[in-house]
């Protein structure tokens, strides 16, 4: 179906389509909604083939984080719509300062790159196909209602129209379902439809069934097309294992796939940079105070078993100090920090055995790499902690015996209480582990303003330690700023 080469060499020679369009495109992509019903057939770089699975993972994770937090309709497709402006925009065939077909074959490409990423499960099947049928179904209801209607003409759905005579033989029934407050019925129109295609209306008993069909009003044709395409979908899904039986020697797509369907544990993990930092703005003395304030669950557990313990393992230091770096310890503070921190042993020693790993952690020794922090998902899925480990992420590798304790002696200070555990511990078991974590900044944060629903702005999940700290810092500069305005 695909065929790449190098990620970042053209593989295919593509006419230059204008950066606009006046609403006139390729009959290839007609509509805004897409079935998703033919794969792509043409040629793309491995960089575009993870890409645009990467921007469509966003928008999908942050779908599934929505369900673990209970969102309301309205509030998730608000958040889903913030989203796909955002890293997936798919504009209507109004527009005319944008790309039309470069969005829609972007969309395409994304949507069949996480078909192959998620079908090797029935767990990963069935998330899929819940995230991808809300975000069809946010699009439905956002859609322009010309170009919607058009569509659905182009589906040919297998429904058949009721004419005047049969609507005015089943009037009463159709008049007692509608109600009072309906659209007269010579105004609605209605379609037979076979009641398997809409089992959520035959339930909620919103349509006539007679004959094994049901009689649907034209206001609720939604609930058809998109059982139509969660349908759809699940079969597509169902066969698509076959297709990547045939990748497993490919060295260049299987990692990609492997990482992409790691996207539902924490989101999509990204290198955090932290604006603000110049490598001089935190110092050793400072970490102390920061960690108590500012960290999240897991640097808040390396950083306390290292007060504790003077010492922490390899993969404890690798996974603290470098989101210290990234957080603005420069590579003079961190040696002074780690060599305070490591007490118990002589400067000899430390020098020796630990001075050259921190060095190389900030690109001076070794190969001279620039080493990122570690993302939430990384910390989850690489470098499982064993016994004696401090480092992982203490909402997946705790014991629920031991992280409702740990939750409450950490954050108690900030406003977490008993009460609260119930909602963190429901989606630590979900598996959603960095909701729980993005609940716990909203707790313990709800003194600076942050409400339920917001996330570390925006309405975004944490995916990042470094993300965590930064918003939180942010927040608290930013009140203090508001303190000392109002003082003067």
């Amino acid at each position: 179906m695909y065929r790449n080469r190098e990620r970042n060499q053209p593989v295919a020679k593509r006419s230059k389509a204008p950066k606009a369009t006046t609403g006139t495109i390729e009959p290839e992509y007609p509509f805004r909604l897409n079935f998703y019903d033919k794969p792509p057939l043409y040629e793309v770089t491995l960089e575009e083939f993870e890409t645009c699975a990467l921007d469509r993972l966003r928008v999908l994770a942050e779908i599934e984080s929505s369900f673990a937090r209970n969102r309301s309709w309205d509030e998730l497709k608000s958040v889903t719509d913030t989203q796909c402006k955002k890293y997936l925009p798919l504009n209507s065939n109004t527009a005319i300062t944008v790309h039309l077909e470069d969005q829609r074959r972007n969309d395409h490409l994304g949507h069949f790159v996480l078909r192959l990423a998620f079908c090797r499960s029935e767990e990963l099947r069935r998330r899929f196909v819940k995230a991808e049928t809300t975000l069809f179904k946010v699009r439905y209801e956002m859609d322009d209602k010309t170009e919607l209607a058009a569509f659905l003409e182009s589906q040919r759905f297998e429904w058949d129209k009721v004419e005047k005579l049969e609507r005015d033989q089943f009037a009463k029934e159709l008049k007692a379902l509608e109600g009072k407050q309906s659209d007269s019925q010579d105004q609605l129109e209605y379609y037979k439809v076979p009641w398997t295609r809409v089992p959520d209306l035959v339930a909620k008993r919103r349509v006539f069934l007679h004959g094994g069909y049901v009689y649907l009003p034209s206001k609720e044709l939604s609930s058809f097309v998109i059982n139509e395409f969660e349908r759809k979908l699940e079969m597509a899904l169902e066969v698509m294992p076959k297709c990547f039986s045939r990748m497993d020697e490919d060295t260049r797509l299987v990692p990609i796939l492997n990482n992409l369907s790691q996207g539902f544990l924490a989101g999509v993990p990204s290198e955090w940079v932290n604006p603000s930092a110049t490598g001089d703005e935190i110092r050793a003395d400072m970490i102390d105070d920061l960690a108590r304030k500012h960290f999240p669950m897991c640097m808040r557990n390396l950083h306390e078993c290292l007060v504790r313990d003077r010492h922490l393992r390899h993969f404890g230091r690798l996974q603290y100090g470098l989101f210290l770096k990234v957080l603005g310890l420069s590579i003079d503070e961190a040696i002074a920090f780690w060599r305070k921190s490591f007490s118990n042993i002589t400067d000899d020693k430390f020098n020796k055995e630990y001075k050259y790993n921190i060095r190389h952690s900030f690109g001076l020794e070794g190969k001279r790499a620039n080493y990122p922090a570690k993302s939430c998902q990384q910390i989850l899925t690489a470098d499982k902690p064993g016994v004696g480990d401090c480092h992982g992420c203490p909402y997946r590798h705790f014991s629920p015996e031991n992280l409702q304790p740990a939750l409450l002696a950490t954050y108690s200070s900030q406003g977490l209480t008993t009460n609260d555990l119930h909602e963190v511990m429901r989606t630590v078991k979900e598996g959603h582990y960095h909701v729980a974590c993005t609940r716990v900044f909203e707790i313990t944060h709800a003194s600076r303003g942050v409400k339920k629903g917001e996330g570390v702005g925006g309405g975004d999940s944490v995916i990042h330690p470094n993300q965590y700290a930064a918003r939180s810092i942010e927040l608290e500069t930013s009140r203090g700023e508001d303190v000392m305005a109002v003082e003067s």
